[in-house]
């Protein structure tokens, strides 16, 4: 029997490297663009009519760079289309939601690096860094979409962006105190991902904080343990 050939690969475009090296930095500037002006959207809806439209406008301009860039990253794959989107999943869900770019925090720093610079700081302190820095974004993003949709809703507890902030940060952080809670189901679907979210983090800095401590613990172990001392 003739046996069948394995399935060759394909060899991404050269190019692709360089662009995800470039592009990455003023994508994190435009996500941020994008956040502001979610927000000026969400907090300012009876606002002056220019300040409104100007927020929209970051919205859109800022989601069609996003858009940009995935479609370039996919033709420099050079992968067909449904394995480009298993391959790169986070991606994809980005690009759908662009609220949650924080979650490409550690590919910002990769590109950093690609550019000539050095980590500054120990694994340890990167990790608890990052999942910080994540969670922030994170937690600032959710409770604007959370308050979006469920200061309207018939029976709503979150009436206030300051009650959504407090209800994100209860949330992210895994306390869950319970005064004031979603009732729409955006908002129970956003509370789901906080939570998965959140428990991820928590797990990222406290495994890496517990990783540290027997490291050090170790090291003075056999400082101790050393002959002659």
């Amino acid at each position: 029997m003739r046996r069948r050939s394995p399935k060759a690969t394909v060899d991404p475009d050269p190019r692709l490297e360089r662009w995800e090296t470039w592009a990455e930095l003023p994508l994190l500037g435009a996500s941020l663009i994008f956040l502001a002006g979610y927000a000026v959207h969400v907090l300012v809806p009876n606002g002056a009519l220019f300040v409104h439209d100007a927020g929209l406008i970051a919205v859109g301009v800022t989601w069609l760079m996003f858009l940009v860039d995935y479609l370039v990253r996919y033709r420099l794959s050079r992968l067909r289309l449904h394995r480009f989107v298993r391959t790169h999943w986070l991606d994809t869900i980005v690009l759908v939601l662009p609220l949650l770019r924080p979650l490409r925090v550690v590919k910002v720093n990769t590109a950093i690096q690609r550019r000539g610079g050095r980590a500054r700081l120990g694994l340890y302190t990167r990790v608890i860094t990052y999942a910080s820095l994540t969670a922030v974004l994170l937690g600032f993003a959710g409770a604007l979409t959370v308050y979006q949709a469920e200061r309207d809703a018939p029976g709503a507890t979150i009436l206030t962006f300051g009650d959504s902030v407090w209800w994100m940060a209860a949330t992210i952080t895994t306390t869950g105190y319970g005064d004031v809670t979603p009732v729409t189901p955006w908002g129970r679907t956003i509370a789901v991902g906080m939570m998965i979210c959140g428990v991820a983090l928590l797990g990222a800095v406290t495994g890496s904080f517990s990783s540290w401590l027997v490291q050090v613990f170790t090291r003075e172990d056999e400082k101790d343990g050393a002959p002659g001392e």
